[in-house]
């Protein structure tokens, strides 16, 4: 397990196993009992705080990473392993997660 892995996980709300995508940093995983993820989702909007994932990225359904959906979810309740997303998805998640927390604002 590492970042950049994407995983499958059972959600309470709507009870609905999703893919999400690992963001907690490689040398934190192995020492916490909860990591934090993105939800991907099939309504893809087109905004800024998506990212789109395709077959490309070992995806087998077109979906959308919604960093607005960030959160911490026990490792323990991870299923399994689907794809790991390329450097280069990585870096568009990372600007998704700066727009949608204003960290490219100057205020």
């Amino acid at each position: 397990m590492k970042r950049g892995d994407s995983l499958l996980h059972k959600f309470k709300e709507p009870n609905k196993e999703r893919p999400v995508l690992i963001i907690t940093r490689d040398e934190a995983i192995q020492k916490l009992n909860s990591i934090t993820v993105i939800r991907a989702t099939t309504t893809i909007r087109n905004i800024d705080s998506q990212v789109y994932l395709s077959e490309d990225d070992g995806i087998p359904d077109p979906c959308v990473l919604n960093v607005d959906w960030i959160q911490t979810v026990p490792k323990s309740k991870l299923g399994k392993r689907i794809t790991t997303v390329s450097n280069e998805r990585m870096a568009e998640v990372f600007a998704a997660i700066r727009f949608a927390f204003g960290f490219d604002n100057d205020n």
